[in-house]
């Protein structure tokens, strides 16, 4: 398998939903008493925070790109 670009943005975005999964199944065995009100927010508040990073690193990656082909062009 090729190597790929590192993209925190959706590595949160699975860390969050993955927290999400584990906290309805705590509640589902009964091992957590977890209104359904809060994990909503939660999962989307950590999507919202995922499309943040990834647009911060696509822009920086994007800003890098560009200085790099500027450079090589003088």
């Amino acid at each position: 398998m090729r190597r790929h670009e590192f993209q925190p943005g959706r590595l949160l975005a699975g860390l969050v939903l993955v927290a999400a999964g584990v906290l309805y199944l705590l509640d589902a065995t009964g091992e957590a008493d977890l209104p359904w009100f809060l994990v909503i927010p939660m999962a989307m508040g950590g999507l919202c925070l995922a499309a943040l990073v990834g647009t911060v690193t696509y822009a920086v990656r994007r800003d890098r790109r560009d200085r790099i082909s500027e450079s090589s062009d003088r």
